[in-house]
Order: C-alpha cells, then structure tokens, then sequence
C-alpha cells in the first residue's frame, strides 16, 4: 500500500513560520497536486514527505507505518526536482541506472580496480542493465541511453529524470515542480506523458506546482495552499464550481475570476451597484460581499436587460485578446475606472465588437460566488426559502 498520511506537520525557518498543523491523507494511486502561490509551503511539504527536511511537529506516514525516523532512501520515495539533477559526465544509461547501483552493488563493488575482478558484480550489473533498458523502453529513452544531459532537449532531460526516479520501482512519486523549466508547447506535451505514466504505473503521485493549469489537468484531487495551510481539498471540478474562500477563486481559473462589489438589502436580498437582485442571503442589512463571476458566464445583453434571475451592467470594451478558438474581452466597468471585467467569447461575437464600444454584460445569478468580508463561501438561500449558510473559513 502506497498510502500518505500527513499528520499536524508544522515547520519553521527561525521565526518565519512556514506550515501549521497540516494534514492530509492521500489514498494509493492517487494523483494529488499541492498547489499555491510560490511561498505558501507546498515545497518545504513535499520535501518533509522525502525526508529531505525534518517537520518541528506532526508525524509523516507511508503505507501505513511512520517513516519520520528514517533516512530519505529508507522510505520508499523518489523524488523528481526542478532542476533536474542529472550529472552532466554521465551517459542517460548511468543517470537512470545511479539509484540501483547505489542500493544493490557494495563500496568494494564500485572501486574501480576491484569491481573487475568481481563475479557477483557482473550478475548485479546485467539485473541493472535489463532493468534500465525497461523503464528507458517506458520513456521511450531507448535510443538515447548513450548520450550525455547536455545533447538532449528540455523534455528529454526531463524524461530521464523520470526514468531515474521509476527504476527504483518507489512507493510514491515526489514532483517539484518538475516542468516550470519547460517552454509552453513542451509543458503542455510533458503534461499528458505524466498523465499517461500514472495510469500505466498506478503509483501514487504527488506533485508540486504553482500553475493551476497543471493542477487542474492532471489531478485527481487539489490541495490548495496558502500561508502554510491547505485551504481547500477536493477534486479540480470542485475547486472551480465551489471554490470554499475568496482567495481559492481567484487563484484557480485562467482568466481570474471576475469579482464585483455588492451590498445585502432589506430581507437578505443582494443589491449589484444599486440593482436588487433575486439572491438572497444570511446576512445582515447593509453587509458588503463580494461577487464572484466566470469570465465564461458572462454574456451580451441585447434588447430589454433585467430578466428574471439575470443580473446586469454596463462596461465599456478595452482590449480583444485573440486565442483563436475564442476571445479574452477586456471590459472597463462605466463609471469605476479602476475596476475591470473579462469574457471569455466566440470569434464571431468578439467580431461583432470595436474598440471603446459600451455594452450591456449579463450573468445568470445561480451561476456566481458569493463571498463574505472574511473571504469565506456565502451560500444563498434557495427559492423554496431554505436556509442559506456561511461556511467559515480554515484557521
């Protein structure tokens, strides 16, 4: 059982605190993505797992027993970094081969002069050999093993760091960051190979990143962290539709997340810049929330605005950004120069727009966020009148 079990972890730098008190449980198998912005902790989490630093508290278990007491090569991890870590003097062959000539060959077995003399080592080697000829054959390195790091591409160096990590045949996969080193095209390319080498292996994956694109394509489940906490757990899907905090909204989805100022009126209604709307929630008269709103969910108004259950506003077009298949609009809200909306729209209706142009955007209520002034998830109460709800936010 490849299990991960992370129990109250905390750590320090000093007097700069880095996690408090996370725990986590991640089942055999299962890809999980810590994602956050750079600083959060996810980093200084994942090499505690590795046993490359030691948690001030909490306890790290794998498959069930506690490995706190043992030494990063004891438990059963292999680790796949940023940087890749490769030794520029060696050949793929001997990168990828490294980890087992370490663990199966002996001090004496790896001398230079003695080892030729050694019958056991020529047995030994030949298992290695076939074993790097299978995990090169997986990663399809086969016909690269004799080249060294520096005549391979970004996304074959990489490769073979991946292979260095598999002929150990771990218990769980460790990923820093591992393709932030990567150009666009290639991270996209190395994405599904990471997907597709999961499945095969059926391994447990923990990765580490602070591109939500990566997290969101490639995961089972999220941890997003902040501050050295996990603000919210669950799958990607959740993370987007149901973000649990303010601050999970506006990190998770490309483009961010539109965000307008609202205010409750009388009978928990929510008023948008003077507009009742039909949401209602908990909440006190006079309270300030913050509406949150896909760039996806917003449309033209054409004709009459103020249908039943739809919001609106004016804004005025800044910028067409052309990815395309689609269009990223850039609206100036008319009359709040500081503040900005996007829509994300068709070639055909971005067409149908210039530069400058006042228009009327609409969203359906049901489909926005609703956040308190802490940041926490503001739940609406329903048509039938049942109970809204405020979900606290995570210490």
């Amino acid at each position: 059982m490849a299990t991960v079990a992370l129990s109250s972890i905390a750590k320090s730098f000093g007097s700069t605190k880095v996690l408090g008190g996370v725990d986590l449980d991640i089942a055999d198998g299962e890809f999980l993505t810590l994602v956050g912005p750079s600083g959060c902790g996810k980093s200084t989490l994942i090499r505690i797992i590795a046993g490359l630093e030691h948690q001030d508290g909490g306890g790290v278990a794998i498959g069930g027993s506690r490995v706190d007491h043992l030494r990063p090569h004891e438990r059963r991890v292999a680790m796949v970094f940023q940087s890749y870590a490769l030794y520029p003097h060696m050949s793929v062959r001997a990168n990828i081969a490294l980890p087992l000539t370490m663990s199966r060959l002996s001090l004496r077995q790896r001398l230079p002069l003695l080892r030729l003399l050694s019958r056991r080592r020529r047995e030994v080697m030949r298992g290695i050999e076939a074993d790097v000829g299978a995990v090169a054959m997986q990663l399809q390195l086969d016909h690269l093993l004799d080249r060294k790091p520096a005549q391979l591409s970004g996304g074959q160096r990489q490769r073979v760091a991946l292979g260095r990590a598999m002929v150990r045949q771990p218990a769980v996969f460790l990923m820093d960051e591992p393709l932030s080193n990567l150009d666009a095209k290639l991270r996209v390319h190395m994405r599904t190979e990471l997907a597709e080498l999961h499945k095969r292996l059926g391994a447990t994956f923990i990765y580490v990143t602070h591109d939500q694109v990566e997290a969101m394509t490639m995961s089972d489940r999220v941890a997003m962290m902040d501050s050295g906490s996990i603000l919210q757990l669950g799958t990607p899907s959740r993370l987007y539709e149901k973000p649990a905090s303010l601050k999970v909204a506006q990190f998770i989805g490309s483009p961010a997340i539109n965000l307008l100022p609202a205010t409750v009126a009388a009978a928990g209604r929510l008023e948008l810049f003077g507009r009742p709307m039909a949401l209602a929630v908990p909440l006190a008269q006079g309270q300030a929330v913050t509406l949150g709103i896909r760039s996806e969910a917003l449309a033209l108004v054409h004709g009459e605005p103020g249908a039943p259950g739809r919001a609106w506003f004016t804004a005025r077009l800044r910028r067409k950004e052309n990815l395309g298949s689609e269009y990223i609009l850039h609206f100036d809200l008319a009359g709040r120069d500081a503040q900005g909306v996007t829509m994300r729209t068709t070639p055909a209706i971005a067409a149908g727009l210039s530069e400058a142009a006042e228009v009327t955007l609409g969203f359906d209520e049901a489909a926005c966020h609703i956040f308190g002034t802490d940041g926490g998830r503001v739940e609406p109460r329903g048509e039938n009148g049942a109970t809204g709800s405020v979900v606290p936010l995570r210490a």
